[in-house]
């Protein structure tokens, strides 16, 4: 017997697969952020950063249908293909700058490159994440007709969008959101670390949060000494780009330092 599948169907349950494997799951690396930078793991910050913020713009990529499958890890290019959609979403310059760091450093999780973190890096990972989920949910069905209740939630959706920064941040809250579910449930072991802190994810209203001034500069191995790349990448995997920009910068120390003779 045939089976038949409309494409109604197909949609739904493609719509129910961005929302559970890129924005469920970029919900967990948020919160993993938000831990890791309270505990002053910043390498890991950085990189639990980038992967939220990397599902969540391909969530709203696929309930687009946007295609993606070249993305990878550039988040740049991931934003630049969302402005296609029918509702781009918006970042105010704060999170703007702070998407961009991410975008540079996020992948620095094996030292491979140097990297730093400057000023409030948590309350601009709330904020980031909040401008950006905003748009992870269903908004355009593509003139399809929906049900009553279906199309009063997709109207409900807008509005929510189309007002959010008139209202305070916490008022926002996503249709069957991981993160409201979160917060909703105080048991919870994730609410804690998810609302310490946060002015923009949390059960009540905030006016001020307390967020810790941050300084931290690292330099990676090859910097003190270059000349092991030919010798590294015999034996591990390094970026195309990041061999070429550590080349660059062993030849440059070559002509400082003069030519280097290798001795048994």
């Amino acid at each position: 017997m045939t089976k038949v599948i409309t494409q109604d169907t197909l949609d739904r349950h493609v719509n129910s697969f961005a929302i559970a494997s890129f924005r469920d799951m970029a919900d967990g690396d948020y919160i993993a952020a938000r831990m890791a930078c309270r505990a002053g793991l910043l390498p890991q910050f950085l990189w639990s950063a980038q992967q939220a913020l990397e599902k969540y713009l391909k969530c709203i990529l696929l309930l687009n249908r946007i295609p993606a499958t070249k993305v990878g890890h550039n988040l740049d290019r991931a934003l630049e293909l969302a402005q296609q959609v029918s509702y781009p979403p918006k970042l105010r310059a704060a999170s703007q700058e702070f998407f961009n760091h991410i975008s540079l450093y996020g992948e620095r999780r094996y030292l491979d490159g140097c990297y730093f973190v400057q000023g409030y890096p948590l309350f601009k990972l709330d904020m980031t994440v909040w401008d950006l989920r905003r748009y992870c949910q269903v908004l355009d069905v593509f003139g399809k007709e929906l049900p009553d209740r279906e199309q009063a939630l997709l109207a409900s959706a807008h509005e929510a969008v189309a007002h959010s920064e008139d209202r305070p941040p916490q008022y926002f809250r996503l249709h069957l959101g991981k993160l409201e579910s979160i917060l909703d449930d105080r048991k919870n072991p994730a609410r804690e670390p998810l609302v310490w802190s946060n002015g923009f994810f949390h059960g009540s209203r905030r006016h001020k949060v307390k967020s810790r001034y941050v300084m931290h500069f690292t330099n990676a191995p090859l910097s003190n000494f270059p000349y092991m790349l030919d010798e590294l990448v015999k034996y591990i995997q390094m970026p195309h780009w990041d061999q070429k920009d550590w080349r660059e910068f062993l030849e440059g120390e070559t002509q400082r330092e003069g030519p280097v003779e290798w001795v048994d």
